[in-house]
């Protein structure tokens, strides 16, 4: 990465798009300060990371690895949601309350006695979900979240995700899959060769061909539709369901009253 000037808002999602080596991950893992910059600077709430002041990155900025495996390492998935408390520090029947309530929040309390390494990949990424949340981060950073997820889990995943930034917290994740990153995003912020080429609404990002010419995307489905369409180039759709609702409007027969004027 060079020259890259990236921030992270209150409250809002983020999603950050490119081909295979832009340099998505790379930025992710500077986030919570798994990587520092060799020139430049890291700040999270304003204070600036270094070696010394790592922990703090690491406790506002939550990181849900790629591969959950990485990150799940208690024989029980409660065990593995409280590990974090503990480690820093949080009497056991606080850690076990709190590690609870965060299952709930994404929806996998049933899960609290399973063995992590036995469950679905779409299950152990909201195990992962749930050991950054009870640490109660300011921003929760996903890697490539819905990477090898069926539709079914890549859906449960994704409400997980629009759930959590309704809490207030902010969400950056990388992505392949234009469709979601529609769906989800405040924001979109597109990489290429190491660097952040541009950014704005979805609506800004995906209508210009430019600028995902360059960065080798295509548009997401919705928007190709649109365009073969002709539908009004003003209202930009970026979902299927604004799609659905201008081609409704379009189609919904004039009132009496407009015909008879």
């Amino acid at each position: 990465m060079h020259d890259v000037d990236f921030e992270v808002r209150p409250n809002e999602v983020v999603a950050l798009l490119g081909g295979n080596g832009a340099g998505k991950s790379t930025l992710l893992e500077h986030l919570n300060g798994t990587l520092t910059p060799d020139a430049g600077e890291l700040r999270v709430t304003g204070r600036k990371v270094t070696a010394e002041t790592r922990s703090h990155a690491r406790k506002e900025v939550g990181f849900v690895f790629q591969d959950p495996d990485t990150q799940l390492v208690a024989p029980t998935v409660l065990d593995d949601v409280m590990f974090g408390l503990r480690n820093y520090g949080v009497p056991a029947d606080d850690a076990r309350e709190r590690a609870r309530e965060a299952l709930a929040t994404v929806d996998a309390a049933h899960l609290e006695e399973r063995v992590p390494h036995y469950l679905s990949g779409g299950e152990k990424r909201l195990v992962g979900l749930a050991g950054v949340l009870v640490l109660e981060p300011s921003v929760v950073v996903l890697d490539e979240p819905l990477a090898g997820l069926d539709p079914e889990r890549s859906r449960l995943v994704a409400d997980r995700i629009e759930a959590i930034s309704r809490e207030g917290i902010s969400v950056v994740l990388s992505t392949h899959d234009i469709d979601f990153a529609a769906s989800v995003a405040d924001r979109v912020c597109v990489m290429a060769d190491g660097n952040l080429v541009g950014e704005g609404t979805p609506q800004e990002v995906f209508y210009d061909e430019g600028l995902l010419e360059r960065a080798n995307l295509h548009a997401p489905t919705t928007v190709r539709l649109a365009k073969s369409l002709d539908v009004d180039g003003s209202r930009r759709p970026v979902t299927e369901t604004e799609l659905v609702e201008l081609l409704s409007g379009a189609a919904t027969p004039p009132s009496k009253t407009q015909v008879d004027g």
